[in-house]
């Protein structure tokens, strides 16, 4: 990370706090829940995040309560998944290289570094490591994204398109690939019924 400290601090930044923070709350209430935490503070116990870290989690609605927990990470998969996520990073397209002990680092944990290799974890194209600079009403081109949504370890995480990462949702990408087989399937035998996501429910009227 002291390579991209120095060559790229916003990637650094990114990289650090997605690798070890939960995702920030877009509004600010009382059942909203804690606006970026450490994901292994998270792993403990409802009293103690009461006590220590002012987190009355017994008050939040119980989807908050289990979104938080979802989001919990011992610190060793933070540090693994921070390490993972810069493997990644310099391999992208237009990536800086990286330091020769960095990159004998990275390649004796996770294995052999291709530059320009790296790929959105959902669509599979190819991610550019200039777009990490770009950004729309504020919101990065490029975001960490997990193959389920619910683990955060080095087996699960990659980077994706900002589109691609939000199309995937909540599910896992798996039942993401499923959904969109239904969706083209439906298309292609010219039906019209309604498709819905899984775990989705439609009215009846």
């Amino acid at each position: 990370m002291s390579h991209f400290e120095k060559v790229a601090p916003r990637v650094a930044a990114k990289i650090k706090r997605d690798a070890t923070k939960t995702t920030g709350a877009a509004w600010k209430s009382v059942d909203a829940g804690p606006n970026r935490i450490d994901r292994w503070v998270m792993l403990l116990p409802d009293a103690t995040l009461k006590k220590d870290f002012l987190i009355d989690l017994v008050a939040m609605k119980p989807a908050v309560q289990a979104k938080l927990r979802e989001k919990a990470a011992t610190y060793e998969d933070c540090m693994d998944v921070s390490a993972k996520l810069t493997w990644a990073a310099y391999q992208m397209l237009n990536a800086p290289m990286p330091p020769p002990e960095i990159e004998t680092y990275l390649v004796g944990r996770f294995g052999k570094m291709e530059p320009g290799s790296t790929r959105c974890i959902v669509c599979r194209d190819f991610l550019d490591f200039n777009s990490f600079e770009g950004a729309q009403r504020g919101r990065a081109l490029i975001e960490t994204a997990h193959s389920n949504p619910r683990l955060h370890n080095p087996e699960n995480v990659g980077f994706a398109h900002r589109e691609c990462n939000i199309a995937q949702g909540g599910l896992s990408l798996s039942q993401f690939y499923d959904w969109i087989r239904t969706i083209i399937a439906r298309v292609d035998a010219g039906a019209d019924a309604k498709v819905e996501a899984p775990g989705s429910h439609s009215s009846t009227s």
